[in-house]
């Protein structure tokens, strides 16, 4: 997500950042967490679990802003986040001479 103008304050603001933990062996593949990730860094792997279901995994590691979304949803909480260093914001913002998605 990019701002579509740039805050005055942008250089103060820090995104919080998570990291993603998946335990796949407690997964059903029900994709819960893929379709509820607002930054889409999970995605279904083409590999199985000993159960015999498809797991979730990462796929933009360092996207994840710790929302929590994917270990509320999850009903075998089969994954959780846990807090990352913080990043600036300034990365986030148009550039001058950008289009905003």
């Amino acid at each position: 997500m990019k701002y579509w103008r740039v805050p005055l304050d942008i250089d103060t603001v820090q995104i919080p950042h998570g990291v993603v933990h998946i335990d796949i062996d407690l997964c059903k593949g029900c994709a819960f967490c893929e379709e509820y990730c607002p930054r889409d860094v999970l995605a279904m792997s083409d590999a199985f679990n000993r159960k015999g279901y498809h797991y979730p995994e990462v796929v933009k590691s360092g996207e994840c802003v710790n929302c929590g979304l994917c270990e509320a949803i999850c009903p075998e909480f089969a994954i959780f986040c846990t807090e990352g260093e913080p990043g600036p914001a300034a990365a986030w913002a148009v550039q001058p001479g950008e289009e905003a998605p």
